[in-house]
């Protein structure tokens, strides 16, 4: 029988992969691989503390196919051209993966698929990184939802009625493809092997969930599960811990539909990646000053709550969620910058990056996206800090400066940002 490949992507992880799992139910024998793809290396920092994640979870992944007497290939290199070459090597007539939906990943894998065709094999890609895809949660005509409320009503019935399986991992009885290749170091794939940042584990803290309404608004406490990286990567199930939620708390699991919400928004409408979602919004216009994005970015524009929110994320690759909306709405509303500015610098620093959650939420607080905050809308950075951390904890655990004469002064005021930023809307909506 003609081996299959199984390329392992967005999903390190053996349990409840479900094109793993197709892959072995063919009952041909398995070549599983991971790709570091040059395309997206190429335009990281040398430090980029996300490979090394990756590089750490594949090692972990490598020994796993090792106890089961199986083997993780890995290959560097550009995935159009790994991917046919490898397939028309081992002469297999299946390549398995799982999907990914942003627009860089569908152009990949349709031209894959055609190379894959013209040797007379097939790409085959199954639904793992999120629960629902696509059209499977759309309007009662066929369209898609834009507004996040009746989505996660449908979304909910939906569950009831096809609570998603999971699909069991692989054990000693299947069959792989052994041809042994070497495993790259981070210095042959061209990055530094410096921890800047701790990961967080993927242990799932039930406490946590049950008790998220209370605490997910405070960024002193551990009130959220910090599991988005692991999410990102697919190093856990989605299925596992929406199961978990749905049982603990509609709270968390509400977070989690809001991530099937964006991936379905960015895979119906791929412009939004890079364009403003309500067209309308095109006509604002951004001041885009350098120097106030640079202290923007630094955490010194004399606000603590929006300061200590940008050194977290500096210093750690980390920012809690609230006080993402707190820092993309100053960017966008106080200080005027295009929210494309904020979304590229939150790409190069987030570890949990993700683009259509990254999009969706900045587009969000610029107002352009989809069930967007009203451009009226103006956060008051010292009140979220009056009400969120009324004894500067979170603050001072960041800004450091914080108590001290050197602090900086606001670099613009309030009052007026806020009215300046309704005038400026308002003008461009016209």
């Amino acid at each position: 029988m003609k081996g299959v490949l199984f390329w392992h992507r967005r999903d390190l992880r053996l349990d409840d992969n479900q094109g793993l799992r197709k892959a072995i139910d063919s009952g041909a024998p398995i070549y599983p691989l991971f790709i570091f793809d040059s395309n997206i290396l190429d335009e990281l920092e040398e430090n980029d503390q996300r490979v090394i994640f990756i590089h750490q979870e594949i090692n972990r992944l490598r020994q796993e196919y090792k106890d089961l007497g199986g083997h993780l290939h890995v290959h560097v290199g550009d995935p159009i051209k790994i991917i046919p070459k490898l397939a028309k090597e081992l002469d297999v007539s299946i390549v398995y993966t799982n999907k990914d939906y942003e627009p860089y990943a569908k152009k990949r894998d349709s031209n894959i698929a055609d190379l894959l065709s013209k040797i007379g094999a097939e790409l085959i890609t199954c639904k793992d990184h999120v629960i629902f895809e696509e059209a499977e949660v759309v309007k009662n005509d066929g369209e898609p939802y834009t507004v996040f409320t009746p989505y996660s009503k449908k979304w909910k019935e939906a569950w009831k009625s096809n609570i998603p399986q999971m699909a069991n991992a692989p054990d000693s009885s299947v069959e792989f493809i052994k041809r042994e290749t070497s495993f790259p170091s981070l210095q042959d794939l061209g990055f530094k092997d410096e921890h800047v940042h701790g990961f967080p584990d993927r242990n799932i803290d039930l406490q946590v969930i049950d008790n998220y309404e209370d605490t997910r608004d405070i960024p002193s406490k551990r009130g959220t599960t910090r599991l988005s990286l692991h999410l990102r990567f697919g190093t856990i199930s989605i299925r596992k811990l929406a199961q978990e939620a749905w049982e603990h708390n509609e709270k968390y699991l509400n977070e989690l539909i809001w991530r099937d919400f964006y991936q379905m928004i960015i895979h119906h409408f791929p412009e939004s990646a890079t364009e403003n979602f309500r067209r309308k919004y095109d006509g604002v216009e951004w001041i885009n000053d350098e120097k106030q994005f640079d202290l923007w970015c630094k955490g010194e524009t004399g606000y603590p709550i929006v300061d200590a929110g940008m050194r977290e994320l500096n210093e750690t690759g980390f920012m809690h969620n609230r006080v993402r909306m707190i820092v993309a709405s100053f960017l966008c509303k106080h200080l005027l910058i295009d929210w494309r500015w904020g979304e590229a610098y939150f790409a190069k620093k987030l570890l949990d990056y993700e683009l259509a959650s990254n999009v969706g939420g900045w587009q969000w607080a610029a107002g352009s996206g989809c069930d967007a905050a009203p451009y009226f809308r103006v956060f008051n950075p010292t009140l979220q800090q009056e009400k969120f951390d009324p004894k500067g904890v979170y603050i001072r655990q960041w800004v450091k400066n914080f108590d001290s004469l050197d602090y900086p002064t606001p670099i613009v005021e309030h009052k007026m940002a806020r009215q300046r930023a309704i005038d400026t809307y308002k003008k461009g909506l016209n």
